[in-house]
């Protein structure tokens, strides 16, 4: 990197081959005042990826990433350190989702689904958290189900979530006992719920309040980190079944993507597609807050 130049800014967009992913490397392809990268888990689809988007007159540039993978993960940040001097805009957004009438047994699904969803973002944040720039903006995609859960679960374990002491290592152990009872065949029995998939939401948003917790002692100034909903969409992901495109779901994580700088807030929160903060932390049914900011 030559030292002598001005840095320019850069996004990158994980899980993004196709889907969600997909549109928001669209548009930020579009509105993004810089480089923006696709990345994906499989190099040929995200080549292909690329080279659909350059066929609509974009440019987007394309890193493998497999954020299962700690060398996948720490051989992107060394390109970015290298070539940028950190991260702008991180919207973490890989995952994986099993079809409501898959015949895996749960306990595989919760294993996997925990080590895509939760463990492959919970390492993204931890690996490139430290190098994002001041005035960045981090955008993890969750969802509602997220905050409904802790309403359905056992009383006990949504109190632990709910606490205001929570840590990442707390958050873990409840995870990891998440696994294990579904292993066991026992989550039900233990006051967990049916579906891994909304669980694992229900961890991004802690993960997300708990990162934005540590921002306000963190001497980078104006990082702005929060969860959405973009809601269902058509995407392979849920069958091709929803009430908007995959670009008009997007549009939401560009929204957050793109907040401007000194914004203050939205800070740690959840927003839902129509742009309103929902509190889903301390309420017995999760209401919404405010009105858009922006």
């Amino acid at each position: 990197m030559d030292s002598t130049k001005p840095l320019k800014r850069v996004a990158m967009v994980t899980g993004a081959n196709r889907g969600l992913g997909l549109s928001v490397v669209r548009l930020l392809c579009k509105r993004f005042d810089g480089d923006v990268y696709l990345t994906s888990r499989n190099e040929e689809r995200g080549k292909e990826a690329v080279k659909e988007l350059q066929k609509e007159g974009l440019d987007p540039k394309f890193h493998q990433l497999d954020t299962t993978s700690m060398e996948s993960i720490d051989r992107i940040k060394k390109h970015f350190l290298e070539h940028y001097g950190g991260i702008d805009v991180l919207v973490d957004n890989a995952g994986i989702a099993y079809k409501v009438k898959s015949t895996v047994p749960f306990g595989e699904q919760a294993t996997n689904t925990i080590a895509n969803n939760f463990y492959g973002r919970y390492n993204v944040y931890r690996t490139l958290f430290p190098i994002v720039k001041p005035h960045g903006r981090i955008v993890e995609v969750g969802g509602r189900s997220g905050a409904r859960i802790l309403n359905a679960i056992n009383p006990d374990l949504a109190a632990r979530f709910r606490s205001p002491e929570i840590t990442e290592e707390k958050l873990v152990e409840l995870v990891n006992e998440f696994v294990r009872d579904a292993k066991e065949g026992k989550h039900l029995e233990r006051g967990w719920d049916t579906t891994a998939y909304s669980f694992v939401k229900t961890c991004i948003l802690l993960l997300t309040w708990i990162y934005a917790r540590h921002l306000k002692d963190d001497p980078r100034e104006d990082i702005l980190i929060n969860v959405c909903c973009p809601n269902a969409c058509q995407t392979d992901m849920t069958g091709w079944i929803g009430r908007k495109t995959a670009d008009e779901g997007a549009e939401i994580m560009l929204y957050l993507a793109l907040l401007p700088p000194n914004a203050e807030t939205p800070q740690g929160q959840l927003l839902l597609d129509d742009k309103e903060q929902v509190e889903w932390r301390d309420k017995d049914n999760y209401t919404v807050i405010g009105p858009p900011l922006y």
